[in-house]
């Protein structure tokens, strides 16, 4: 199935979109040994500790790189999310270019009651932005489109480290 924007994309664009939407699953070697880091994030996002909850998240990414073998990702928490009338911003992922590093931002606070965010939405929100970046390192594509596959890839990640 494809989304209803892959009709408005370039032919090179929709190249890269089928070839996201190709790869379903991302293999974690040796995830076992992450469950501890999974296991201080939870505890982080428990302390409500904003400095905490970065360095548990980062030493999450960090060692999910590795793993995989790809450069690690610049990680950010924020405190509470940004919102619109029409939308809350839970992540962003901002590629890498010629002057920074790519960039990961959560927020761990919901906009409106100002609550820690539940912890199995604050990983899949964090491995949601990790794929964009698996998309570019691990994958090499061009751009790292919202696709069947990604989410599939997103929930691989997730279904490993969160039982």
């Amino acid at each position: 199935m494809r989304y209803a924007y892959y009709a408005k994309l370039r032919p090179r664009d929709k190249a890269t979109y089928r070839r996201s939407d190709e790869t379903v699953r991302l293999p974690l070697p040796n995830r076992n040994a992450l469950a501890p880091l999974v296991a201080a994030l939870c505890a982080a996002l428990e302390s409500a500790q904003r400095t905490r909850v970065e360095r548990a998240a980062r030493a999450l990414t960090d060692a999910i790189a590795a793993a995989l073998d790809v450069a690690p990702v610049k990680v950010k928490v924020l405190s509470r999310r940004p919102s619109t009338s029409e939308s809350e911003l839970h992540g962003l992922y901002e590629p890498a270019d010629k002057r920074t590093a790519a960039v990961i931002r959560v927020w761990m606070r919901t906009s409106q009651h100002k609550r820690v965010v539940a912890f199995r939405t604050f990983v899949r929100t964090l491995l949601h932005e990790l794929c964009h970046h698996l998309d570019y390192e691990l994958l090499k594509l061009e751009d790292s489109f919202h696709t069947e596959g990604f989410f599939k890839r997103e929930s691989s990640l997730f279904k490993q480290l969160v039982s």
